[in-house]
């Protein structure tokens, strides 16, 4: 193991540290020469960077729920970058796609055009109450941002309060406000103002279940501070499929309420259909106060994020919130237009609460079987096997995780490995029953082959 990698353990986040033997055999056993060529001129004209480098592999193609590598290989994608809802390159996104680049395919600003109007349309319409004011935006990070800035101008107080673990982008004022320490290594000083509580869930069983101490911190922080504008929060955590209760978002709700703070929620990795209903608070019986989309908003293809906010809001016209070039993109409106069209005709939500039947059933079978599963939950079409060392303790299997990662890979599944010992499980929603039952196939096999491996 490299000299560092005791110290690599204790950081993991959202992925594999990309710096293990296990990744050093994968290259060395896994790919062919042209791959291996191509892979060291992108660690030769990259910028180097955690959680991304060195790349697995170097694709040729993606459809539907898989991606194939230039060898011809199909791996089942089950991280996606969350932006899969619909799959990789549905025919009819990239039609509607084709044909909006023959006509409009830029928006100058100060000019808008139809499809944005329609898309910005179509999201207020999904929305309840009075939530049907819109900014766009080419990515997640950057509609935190306008979040942030909306908060402070409606509420006139600039202190957030977050969790830790949190994660809300990779952007400077995004890593300021987010809980993963990682993210903000070698930066130095960050945005002001913002306070971060333990999380209501928490993998590492410090805090696990004890919503109530975690809302009692809230109300603390809200009440000593008395200039909190914000609480930005995942509705669930995505990387290790933390899920709260509807208690906790309840009484979180109340709180905000009580002390004025707008309540942010970061859906930007769970909206969409990707918890069995569009929007993840749905679950809740709760409303945020502005709610940020993005990754699946732009159906795989193209970049696309937004801001959905109150009405009553809508009183800062002297302020640029946003003014990002491609904020009225078309080709961006038309993509988010038409991934709502496809998830509602293609009835993607009843699939979906189909689906998570048969994943909790498999999963219940999974943790009666493999001993080396500590936990194992989810919503949907997301799901977290938790691997430990021992139930009691609940010490993590790293070391395990990652070589159940790698024996999956070689049999044509790809997910990540999350918090080190979490391995998150998000298949594009167009997923085929055959074909979640063959990557479930792939994985018990896998944690098989663990338990009978002679170290």
């Amino acid at each position: 193991m490299p000299k560092n990698s005791s110290q690599h353990l204790n950081k993991r986040t959202e992925g594999d540290i990309n710096s293990t033997r296990a990744r050093e055999l994968w290259l060395e056993n896994e790919v062919d020469e042209n791959t291996k060529n191509l892979l060291e001129k992108d660690a030769r004209y990259f910028l180097h960077q955690a959680l991304s480098t060195p790349c697995l592999d170097v694709l040729k193609s993606c459809q539907g729920p898989y991606i194939e590598n230039i060898s011809g290989k199909k791996y089942l994608d089950f991280h996606g970058n969350n932006v899969h809802q619909i799959g990789f390159g549905h025919p009819k996104l990239i039609q509607r796609l084709t044909e909006q680049m023959q006509g409009l395919s830029f928006s100058t600003r100060r000019y808008t055009n139809e499809v944005a109007i329609a898309f910005a349309e179509k999201l207020a319409s999904l929305m309840p109450s009075n939530l049907n004011r819109v900014l766009l935006t080419p990515n997640g990070s950057s509609s935190i941002g306008i979040a942030l800035k909306l908060a402070r101008a409606v509420t006139g107080k600039y202190k957030v309060v977050s969790f830790w673990d949190s994660f809300h982008g990779a952007s400077l004022d995004a890593i300021g406000v987010g809980g993963e320490s990682v993210f903000r290594e070698h930066i130095g000083p960050l945005m002001p103002g913002v306070e971060r509580i333990p999380p209501p869930v928490t993998y590492r069983g410090i805090f696990e279940g004890n919503e109530a101490k975690c809302l009692e911190y809230l109300e603390y922080v809200f009440s000593k501070e008395g200039d909190i504008g914000a609480f930005l929060a995942e509705t669930l955590r995505n990387t290790d499929v933390q899920i709260p209760s509807k208690f906790f978002w309840k009484e979180a709700r109340k709180l905000c309420d009580a002390y004025g703070v707008l309540l942010i929620l970061d859906e930007i990795p769970i909206a969409l259909g990707r918890t069995g209903t569009l929007f993840t608070f749905e679950h809740y019986d709760i409303e945020p106060d502005i709610i940020c989309l993005g990754k699946g908003l732009g159906g795989g293809i193209i970049p696309q994020a937004a801001i959905v906010t109150r009405d009553s809001y809508n009183k800062f016209g002297d302020i640029s919130l946003g003014h990002y070039t491609h904020e009225k993109s078309p080709l961006g409106a038309m993509a988010g237009l038409t991934t709502l069209e496809i998830v509602e005709e293609e009835k993607i939500l009843e699939k979906v609460k189909a689906d998570e039947n048969f994943m909790r059933s498999a999963m219940k079978g999974f943790y009666e079987k493999h001993k080396i599963i500590g936990d194992v939950r989810g919503l949907g079409l997301l799901w977290g096997v938790e691997l430990v060392k021992d139930r009691e303790t609940k010490q993590k299997a790293v070391e395990e995780a990652e070589k159940v990662m790698y024996e999956c890979l070689k049999n044509g599944l790809s997910f990540k490995v999350s918090a080190g010992n979490v391995l998150q499980l998000a298949p594009a929603l167009i997923i085929e029953r055959n074909e979640l039952q063959n990557a479930l196939h792939i994985l018990d096999k896998s944690l098989e082959k663990l338990s009978v491996r002679v170290e």
